[in-house]
């Protein structure tokens, strides 16, 4: 049975707030979906763009460009292509966020060498 729209939406957009809220944890940056001037802002469904918008110092410290997908089944090549069009400056490195329910955690999808680069740090 088919998801409906706003559901599909809903996943997605839970996901996408998952993500800022460990982004603000990990480097301790405010995070407020209220506040679409805030430093970590959870993009809203349908936009162009980036699903997580990162600002000023917190975008220095995590320069992804961040695409989400809360999708049981998703095609990679698409989500992979979506991602890597949004990387545009000031973003340095792109990033897929990939959840599904036999997944325990969400997963990230990026490329090897940007990895490489990161871990060498």
């Amino acid at each position: 049975m088919a998801i409906k729209t706003s559901s599909a939406k809903a996943k997605g957009r839970k996901l996408q707030q998952w993500v800022c809220k460990r982004i603000s944890e990990r480097f301790g940056f405010p995070y407020d979906q209220q506040d679409d001037q805030c430093m970590i802002h959870s993009r809203e469904m349908g936009q162009q763009g980036t699903d997580v918008v990162l600002r000023g110092e917190a975008l220095m410290r995590f320069p992804f460009a961040i695409e989400c997908k809360n999708q049981e089944s998703m095609s990679l090549v698409d989500s992979v292509n979506q991602a890597r069009d949004n990387l545009k400056p000031p973003y340095k490195y792109w990033m897929l966020v990939h959840k599904r329910k036999r997944f325990k955690k969400p997963i990230v999808i990026m490329d090897f060498d940007d990895f490489l680069e990161l871990y060498r740090r």
